[in-house]
């Protein structure tokens, strides 16, 4: 690392763009229902009274300690499990999020050409029913579809028939084998990752100047050029339009909950891991307001350059706004190549764009991966040793598990991952996480650390709202998110029970660690009943005070304090 604020600045790019993500596609709430003004409302609201603050929690929880998302919890051993949640749960999501990637990848190599191969209805792929958009109008859909659900158009079948192949698979229960394109596709990504983080932050941290700061360059002229298409000004209007009525709609205030927290990245022990390598003395609050804000501030801005392709898009099919408007890989993968295929030069901006979704999730995939390393590697000192050969391991695992993904069903296996891997586990996982630290380590304790760092206290509404305020929020997303849950499906396809229970499985899997190793840590530990109670809830550090009998946590003044 360079010294001073070389390595600082650094850091805090890689953590502003770990937040600007290429989310995982359940997590990409339906465009026309969240990003209307009215939304806005409440996911300011959210980010305000939780997003920030857990957000300022793990910076200063890294920073602090200096340690990874398992070796942190030396703070209170009983919740170590918490730690091996978030990295197991990191581990599953590289799995199919580098398959997204390979997507982006193979997307961006099929671009070079002049003619780009979704515009038209003549190549090997195509079905006998494709449409050809420049014949296409509101009649062809009948029956109430919606343009975003037809899948006949040249783009749609490209997506679905041309690169993944779906139409070769009956189910999950039929996925075939790896398809070569992709997986070549793949095994460049997972290359490029490894060669970024062989090295630790040494690598990463030369290689997030790239990928942090192009995807603001592609933008910001994608921004300028969708505001000047026919049809842009209807989609922005759109997008800013505020009817408060929707306000009186739960869903929109659980959208919103939802977004805040999976936005800011919080929970997968990708900022922990990060922190961890900022000077002792960082100004880690700082950094927490500055970085969130400028995420929400990106993702607002982001909205113009979406909605005024969906303003175009309308405009151009003669159909109302809502029926473009779509979700994750559809608007990704279909709609926004689409659009591109008939602007003029065409070819250069497929390859622009592509190029931002290829930078912004290696990105993002480097910062779950480093999680997943450094979380270990701070636990397991042999791993520590021979990072690179471990670096290389869990490089290629994910790059083989991921081999489901391209399959010809590979589809139905990345939708249960991106369901199940990181759904209602992430937020159990950061609640538990909440609760450790505010009510068993101690906001008041919590509270000092900072001031030791920084040479001042955290005010009383961060610690309100670390105590009271965030842990309610999780829990009642963690409830919610449980209550809402529907069978799994992917488009008119039902998953089938055995696929459901195999989805909660894998969720479970994660969060058993956290139960079980508090029951492992207990049981490990000697002493009567109450001695053991004592050394798993207090810091290693004060272990000391356990045999003289001096236990903060058993003091009613600890858990009244804030």
């Amino acid at each position: 690392w360079p010294p001073g604020q070389g390595r600082h600045q650094q850091q805090l790019v890689k953590v502003s763009n770990r937040d600007r993500k290429m989310q995982p596609i359940q997590r990409q709430q339906c465009l026309f229902t969240v990003f209307s003004g009215a939304f806005l409302i409440p996911y300011i609201l959210f980010l305000i009274i939780a997003g920030m603050p857990l957000f300022y929690m793990e910076l200063a929880l890294g920073q602090y300690n200096r340690e990874g998302a398992a070796t942190v919890w030396k703070i209170c051993p009983v919740f170590k499990g918490v730690g091996y949640a978030v990295i197991l749960i990191a581990l599953y999501v590289g799995f199919y999020y580098n398959v997204i990637i390979a997507w982006s990848l193979y997307y961006l190599f099929s671009s070079f050409t002049f003619e780009l191969p979704w515009t038209n209805c003549h190549n090997s792929w195509n079905s006998p029913n494709c449409t050809d958009p420049k014949l296409f109008n509101a009649s062809v859909l009948g029956n109430g579809t919606k343009y975003s659900k037809y899948k006949l158009t040249p783009a749609a079948e490209f997506y679905e028939r041309g690169v993944l192949h779906l139409h070769e698979s009956r189910g999950i229960h039929d996925l075939g084998l790896p398809r070569w394109q992709l997986s070549l596709c793949l095994l460049v990504v997972v290359i490029i990752l490894f060669f970024s983080l062989w090295k630790g932050v040494k690598t990463s941290g030369k290689v997030v100047w790239i990928t942090a700061t192009l995807p603001y360059v592609v933008l910001f002229v994608l921004l300028i050029h969708g505001i000047t298409l026919p049809g842009a000004y209807n989609g922005i209007n759109a997008y800013l339009h505020i009817d408060f009525r929707r306000l009186k709609e739960a869903t929109v205030w659980i959208d919103a909950a939802t977004q805040i927290f999976y936005s800011l990245g919080a929970g997968f022990g990708v900022l922990i891991a990060f922190a961890s390598y900022n000077k002792f003395d960082n100004n880690c609050y700082r950094d927490a307001l500055l970085t969130s804000t400028i995420n929400c501030v990106t993702s607002f801005i982001s909205g113009f350059a979406i909605f005024s392709i969906l303003g175009y898009m309308a405009h151009e099919h003669k159909v109302k706004i809502e029926d473009v408007a779509t979700e994750g890989a559809g608007l990704v993968f279909i709609l926004y190549p689409e659009a591109i295929s008939t602007l003029s030069g065409s070819t250069f901006w497929a390859v622009v764009f592509f190029i931002m979704l290829l930078t912004l999730g290696i990105d993002s995939s480097m910062g779950g991966m480093e999680a997943v390393i450094t979380g270990l590697a701070d636990d397991f000192h042999l791993l520590k040793q021979h990072r690179k050969l471990f670096t290389f391991g869990v490089s290629f695992g994910t790059f083989l598990l991921a081999l489901f993904c391209i399959t010809n069903g590979g589809i139905y296996v990345l939708t249960l991952l991106d369901t199940f891997a990181a759904g209602t586990s992430i937020l159990f996982a950061v609640l538990m996480e909440a609760i450790g630290v505010s009510w068993f380590y101690g906001v008041d304790r919590f509270s000092e650390d900072i001031q030791q760092m920084m040479g001042f206290k955290p005010g009383l509404y961060w610690r309100l709202c670390w105590k009271f305020v965030s842990p309610a929020f999780l829990l009642f997303v963690v409830i919610v998110s449980i209550i809402n849950f529907k069978p799994l499906t992917y488009d008119d396809y039902t998953f089938p029970l055995w696929a459901n229970r195999i989805g909660w499985g894998i969720a479970l899997s994660s969060m058993i660690l956290v139960p079980a190793y508090i029951i492992y840590k207990f049981m490990n530990v000697r002493g009567t009943f109450k001695e053991r109670l004592a050394y798993c809830i207090t810091p290693e550090n004060e272990h000391q005070l356990v045999a003289q009998g001096n236990v903060r946590q058993f003091k009613l003044q600890h858990w009244l304090t804030i």
